[in-house]
């Protein structure tokens, strides 16, 4: 009797093996191929399941998204007092990108397309709105407390956390030629994550 197929399975297959294949050689040169040889099925499948290169790229880049979003749920930031939920954001955040060094690449290879990609999701919008609701709770129970000043929008917040650590890990090859010092060393994401919740929270306050 010949094996019955597993649809998620061999979803997941091709989806591991294109986050692969587009992190190490970007949209232009990833080969479909490649990416099902990589995930151990037929080529045709990667058309049965996603339609072409485009969507199957697009695909990786919800999900890698996806990753971050249900990362942030575990913290479980509702209920924590504003400055350890702001804290606790932040170092989530750093931590999620020092583990997962692709979401970088990647990013970086769908800017330089114009995020043509991204502006073709009906997902993603929707996936950052509650994100977006959640630190502006915490920002008003802050200044209700009188430990954050007035005005801050919750956007510029996030776009601020997520700059300070991204640019880090994006550039640490050239900062660490530049300084002379091993950015990549535990000691130094230690001190830099501690230097950027430092920042972030100091610049909240009254």
């Amino acid at each position: 009797m010949p094996q019955r197929r597993d649809p998620v399975a061999t979803r997941r297959k091709l989806l591991t093996a294109a986050r692969q294949e587009f992190a190490r050689h970007g949209f232009a040169g990833a080969r479909v191929d490649e990416i099902a040889e990589r995930a151990g099925v037929n080529k045709q499948l990667v058309y049965h399941y996603f339609g072409d290169k485009d969507a199957l790229y697009l695909a990786v880049l919800e999900w890698v998204y996806e990753d971050i979003r249900e990362q942030e749920r575990r913290l479980n930031l509702e209920g924590l007092p504003p400055e350890k939920a702001i804290r606790k954001l932040i170092e989530g955040s750093f931590d999620h990108l020092a583990a997962n060094p692709d979401f970088i690449v990647l990013l970086n290879d769908e800017n330089r397309g114009g995020a043509r990609h991204v502006r073709g999701s009906t997902r993603l919008e929707a996936m950052h709105s509650p994100l977006v609701k959640s630190v502006s709770h915490i920002l008003n129970e802050g200044v209700r407390s009188g430990v954050f000043r007035k005005g801050i929008d919750p956007v510029q917040l996030y776009i601020s956390i997520a700059g300070l650590s991204y640019f880090f890990f994006s550039n640490t090859p050239t900062l660490s030629a530049i300084f002379g010092k091993d950015l990549s060393s535990r000691a130094q994401r230690r001190a830099r994550r501690r230097h950027v919740a430092d920042l972030v929270l100091q610049s909240l306050r009254p």
